[in-house]
């Protein structure tokens, strides 16, 4: 048997916006609805929310639904996760609450909108979160995060970081249901020859698996089916190019920055050991002279006071004074003093 990728525009909305049983499984399952919070019933609202990014108006696929007390829901599977993405799920979901006023409902009855949006793409890189895949937001006190208005949540599930996971570890850690409508989201696509025995054994996927069955379309459906996919790799080229070039940028710009500064600070060291190098000179060079000076005038003083010494003993001895200037070099003023 062959079967087609759950992920691809047109087999998504089949399976869960044509399948009412398959979406409240689903919501139910990845939402982590029990109890009282479980969906029972849903009716589908309008898909076309706002108008679609250009770049990405093919990668786009959401279902629309409310349930019984008037919560709505919805589900998107993005392919190629983009800083616009986030940004539009949250104008979707805000849109959708503030339409329940045009409607005529007061504020008080205002019910919650939840946006799961299913994304077959990384976006969380943070090594700290490697293994956290599933991310759940709501509106919370910072300091007291158990406190909570109503109104707005959103989910992010990145499918890779969970195939990725689940193949590492023996069991899984989820409810039974919750992991296999991951499973089927990211285990079922066109080399899938042979569907897991764990989804078979489940009678709701039944109709799911029908779904993606190749026999199950007919030729024009699957030129569609594979439109899309030659439209996805088109944007995957265009947003993978933009995002060389933005590194090309960077990597120039960064080249360019480093340069300057290595230049700036190689000047200012430059000038800095400079200054060092020419006090430790200045320093050496003038201890040096100091030390000569000192002995010259240290020599000369010895000698004057050795040539007055010998003056006085050949004048005690009664030599005349024109012989002792002879001798010591001494003047006849200068032996006089003596």
């Amino acid at each position: 048997m062959k079967y087609l990728d759950p992920k691809n525009d047109l087999i998504f909305k089949k399976i869960f916006g044509e399948h009412k049983h398959l979406c409240i499984s689903m919501l139910n399952s990845l939402l982590k609805f029990e109890g009282d919070a479980k969906i029972e019933w849903i009716e589908y609202g309008n898909p076309e929310l706002v108008p679609q990014i250009p770049v990405l108006k093919d990668t786009i696929v959401d279902v629309h639904c409310i349930d019984r007390a008037g919560r709505e829901f919805i589900v998107e599977m993005q392919m190629k996760w983009t800083k616009d993405f986030q940004t539009r799920v949250v104008y979707n979901a805000s849109k959708l609450y503030v339409s329940q006023i045009d409607q005529g409902v007061s504020f008080n009855l205002l019910q919650p909108v939840y946006a799961l949006s299913l994304i077959n793409d990384i976006f969380e890189k943070d090594p700290k979160m490697e293994n956290e895949y599933y991310h759940h937001f709501k509106i919370v006190n910072i300091e007291h995060t158990e406190k909570q208005i109503k109104g707005l949540e959103f989910i992010f599930i990145e499918l890779p970081k969970f195939k990725k996971l689940r193949e590492k570890q023996a069991t899984d850690v989820n409810p039974h249901l919750f992991n296999l409508w991951l499973r089927f989201l990211t285990e079922i696509n066109k080399d899938t020859t042979e569907m897991p025995k764990e989804i078979l054994a489940e009678k709701v996927f039944e109709d799911a698996v029908k779904c993606v069955e190749v026999a199950s379309f007919s030729k024009a459906e699957l030129y569609y089916y594979n439109r899309y996919w030659d439209i996805h790799r088109k944007n995957d080229i265009l947003i993978n190019g933009s995002r060389r070039e933005a590194l090309e940028e960077g990597r120039a710009e960064g080249r360019a920055e480093g340069e300057a500064k290595g230049r700036a600070e190689g000047e200012a060291k430059g000038r800095s050991e400079g200054r060092a190098e020419g006090r430790a000179e200045g320093e050496a060079k003038g201890r040096a002279e100091g030390r000569a000076e000192g002995r010259a005038e240290g020599e000369a003083k010895g000698k004057a006071e050795g040539k007055i010494e010998v003056a006085r003993n050949l004048q005690k001895m009664g030599i005349s004074i024109e012989q002792i200037a002879i001798a010591t070099g001494l003047s006849i003023e200068e032996i006089e003093k003596l």
